[in-house]
């Protein structure tokens, strides 16, 4: 696992042992940024079930201002914080150990960028879509990147939130939603 493009092109990041973790391919994760490529700079992200805080890290290298990066395993914010010291993002990375859906509850900020990469056995992608939204933490404009299992059906969430493109690779889906402006 490397970072693709940027300022910390080339970089590898360390990955967290076992099979808990499923880290974006290298293929997806291209894909997702070549999606966003042009709303990355600049820009404050989130980086919701971050893992090993590979999507974030991708984002800072690419010019994002600030990422948050939050995942619920001690081991996995370990693994996270020494990544993004690695690619000296340290004053521009916040790691955040907790409960995502209670991160978005407490959540006073706002996001321009958004990844979600739950388990994907887990009810976790809808409960965060539904609070993000709830919340609305998505600036003008926002764009929430959502990976999932090719057959897994999204939810359409409320105004200004709307579903846009999918795209599928093999048996990984990528949904985008948007937040409109002015609403």
């Amino acid at each position: 696992m490397r970072v693709i493009t940027g300022t910390a092109r080339g970089r590898k990041l360390r990955e967290l042992p076992g099979m808990d973790t499923r880290p974006t391919t290298d293929k997806v994760k291209e894909s997702i940024f070549n999606i966003v490529q042009f709303d990355v700079e600049g820009r404050r992200v989130l980086d919701l079930f971050a893992g090993t805080g590979q999507l974030g890290i991708e984002a800072l290298s690419r010019g994002a201002e600030k990422c948050v990066f939050v995942d619920a395993s001690r081991e996995a914010v370990k693994v996270i914080r020494e990544n993004v010291e690695l690619t000296g993002f340290d004053s521009q990375g916040r790691v955040q150990q907790g409960d995502a859906v209670a991160f978005l509850t407490s959540c006073r900020e706002k996001f321009a960028l958004c990844f979600l990469d739950p388990p994907y056995a887990s009810e976790l992608l809808d409960k965060a879509l539904e609070k993000i939204a709830e919340i609305d933490i998505m600036a003008e404009n926002g764009i929430i990147v959502c990976e999932s299992a090719a057959d897994r059906i999204l939810p359409q969430l409320p105004a200004p939130y709307e579903m846009g493109r999918e795209y599928r690779y093999g048996k990984i889906k990528l949904t985008l939603y948007h937040r409109r402006a002015g609403s």
